[in-house]
This record gives C-alpha cells, structure tokens and sequence, in this order.
C-alpha cells in the first residue's frame, strides 16, 4: 500500500490524528481525552516561535492517517548565544507501517536545522540516531516514597505464604506500572503494559503508624538543611526570573532559555501543566532559585518539573528541596518524581539522599542533540555543560 508524508496544515487533520492516538495506544484510556490534545495545541500557538512548529501525517492512497509527528521548536542558550532547536514529539505510526516512523523522522531532521530531544523509547531513540541524532547523556531519576502503600510487594516464599496464610497474588500497587496514569509522558509508542507489581498487604492500622514515621523522619532530616533561608509560595514569574537566567546563562554553558515571559507561558494559565506550586527564595529583591512544583491528575504523584538556582548555592538548593518535601507532603501526595541533568543549578546527590530521596536506574530518559555547527555541536555533545529539568522541553509538556 503506498504511503506519502504531507504536511498538517491548520486543524484540517485533528479528528483523523485524534483517532491514530486511539488506535496507537489501545491499552490507554488517557488518549481517547481529544480535547487535552487539542488545548496543548492551542496553548502552544502563543509560543513566540509558533510560526516554526511543524507536523507531518503519513497518508495512505486511499485517506487514511497512518502516522503523525510535531517539531515543537524553543529557544535555548548556547554557549551565550541565542539558538532555536526542535524536538520531535506526538509521534506515533501504526504498527503494519513501521517503516513510516522512519520517513516522518526523516522529515523532521530536513526541515530543522537543530535538535534537543529527551526520550526514553529504544525504538524512538534508534531511529533519531540512525539519522544523526547523538545520545548525550541520561537524566538521573529521584524519586522519594511519602507512603507506604506505594511500597511493592518482596517475593514471600510458599512455606511463609501459607503459614500467614496470604494470598497467591496481591491488588496492584499504583505507581509501580507504566500505563499513563502513573506517567504518561513516558508512553511514546504502543507498547503492551508491563504486569503490575503487587501491593505490599500492609494492614491499615500499620499503614498510619508507618506513615507517621516517615513523616518524623523528614522533619527531623528537614531540620536545618538549608540554613535559615525563608522559602516563599509566588504568585508567578516576575523580572527578577530575567535576573537569574542571565546569570544562570552566564555560568552554564547549555540550557533553555528560562526567562520571566518563557516561565509565564510554559507554567502559566493555559499551560497543560497548570496550576503548578512555584517556590522561591529571594535575597536583596533578587531571585537567588526557584522550584516550580506540580501533582498528577489522581493527586498521588508529585512531580519537581523544575528546580533552578543561581550556580553554586547549595544552601538555596537544599531550602527549595526541604520546602518542596513539606509541600507535596501537605499536598497529601504518596511519591515524589524527579528528573534532571545534574549541574551547578541542581541538588547533588547528597542533597538529595539527606532528604531520603533514592536513585531509580530504570525508566530514564536519555538526552539526545543535533546541531549543524561545528562548534554548537561540541558544546551540546557535553552533558557535563547542560542544565535541565524535565519540566524545560517537550518530554514535560504530556504530563497530566
């Protein structure tokens, strides 16, 4: 069956792309959520760069979408420099048309002169690398547990099983599975779900008595960290954000170009991720770090999508990390998640282990570039010179 790659223009498209998300991810109910899709669209036509998102359908003769895919396009700052680079996303083909996936790709790299991209699909990561992309890096992974019922279940051997006379299998645990409802940015292709692991058969009484422990232990490590620095709840993004990226880009080599109005429009009203918790820590009326913090639709994930400080101020660091815990822990959320590239701007993994968070090696995304020039291209190929959160690009923006 013959196969062409066009261009979407407008909304021409939406119902046929609505329904290749339907048919792409069967095992997800999250999708069939049209109007989310929509709204994230809309939303992004007030990026300043709008006029530079592109999206591509893959189309039999006879009409029918087989294959979809968007070049979201953002500023970031380059070793001082002002560069646009795009980031493939939304991208999906049928599984009789896999050889789309590589045509769809295809188009995106001829059309965009850069890209940064996190991901963390082997088959997506294969095909952007086979067509130039590099694999820079991984994102580390932290996750701190806030209740006990998110605990899996350790394997009981059958002569225990049957002296406390449990049963042979456990109700799921939620947030031990990859279906969207725990984390669905992390879903970029259809892939059958993973059997979930079973919940730990803690009875209820010790379940709070646990849980109450744990929340004596995180004041007690809470205690002091971070010095006297008063933390704040902000209402949004005001200049003194300009202020700090500045100062930021003057240090760090790599990094999105975070300033007040990009802050504005990717946390703001309107955002999908909106309303999001934002947190800073201010000193002579300037912006010393921040941490913009968001819960899951169920309310029991809590997600850092980013935490920023001016380079070198650990003790900002660890005030944003011990108010962000107390927080989500008001917030009633049962884990915490967070993803980013580890760099003068971030905790260090002493930060965060003080505050009992813990390394999860599995499920990371890894960051991947592609830049014309010479120059741009060394610099970016460096992990070691970039700053990110998850919450700074595309992978960030399916988060419900």
């Amino acid at each position: 069956m013959k196969t062409a790659v066009e261009p979407v223009k407008g909304t021409e498209l939406e119902d046929e792309i609505a329904q290749l998300r339907i048919l792409s991810y069967p095992d997800f109910p999250e999708v069939h959520d049209v109007g989310y899709y929509s709204t994230l669209y809309r939303w992004y036509r007030y990026h300043p760069l709008s006029d530079e998102m592109y999206r591509w359908v893959s189309v039999t003769e006879e009409g029918e979408v087989v294959g979809h895919l968007t070049a979201f396009p953002q500023f970031y700052r380059i070793d001082g420099q002002r560069v646009v680079a795009h980031t493939p996303g939304d991208y999906m083909v049928l599984p009789q048309h896999g050889f789309q996936a590589i045509m769809l790709m295809r188009s995106f790299f001829r059309q965009t002169e850069n890209c940064v991209v996190c991901d963390m699909v082997p088959a997506v990561i294969g095909v952007e690398t086979r067509l130039g992309a590099e694999v820079v890096g991984d994102l580390k992974y932290a996750a701190k547990l806030m209740n006990v019922s998110r605990l899996p279940m350790p394997p009981v051997p059958a002569p225990l099983r049957r002296l406390l006379n449990l049963p042979q299998q456990f109700a799921p645990a939620r947030g031990f599975t990859d279906r969207p409802g725990a984390e669905p940015q992390e879903v970029e292709e259809h892939v059958a779900p993973p059997a979930p692991r079973p919940r730990a058969p803690i009875p209820r009484p010790l379940q709070g008595l646990l849980n109450g422990g744990l929340r004596t232990v995180d004041e007690l490590l809470g205690r002091g960290f971070g010095g006297d620095l008063k933390v704040e709840e902000l209402d949004g993004f005001d200049d003194s954000f300009d202020d700090l990226f500045e100062r930021v880009a003057a240090v760090v080599p790599c990094t999105a170009e975070k300033d007040a109005a990009f802050l504005r429009w990717r946390y703001g009203p309107g955002s999908p991720q909106a309303p999001v918790t934002v947190l800073g820590v201010r000193s002579g009326g300037r912006m010393l770090g921040y941490a913009v913090l968001r819960t899951a639709f169920h309310g029991q994930d809590g997600y850092i999508l980013d935490l920023t400080t001016l380079p070198g101020r650990q003790d900002v660091v660890r005030a944003l990390l011990r108010e962000t815990v107390r927080s989500f822990r008001q917030m009633g959320v049962q884990i915490i998640r967070y993803r980013f590239v580890e760099s003068p701007t971030s905790p260090r993994s002493t930060d965060l282990g003080r505050l009992g968070f813990f390394y999860r090696r599995g499920r990371r995304h890894k960051l991947l570039t592609k830049f014309t020039k010479e120059g741009l291209r060394e610099m970016t190929g460096d992990l070691t010179n970039w700053s990110m959160s998850f919450g700074d690009g595309e992978a960030g923006f399916w988060l419900r």
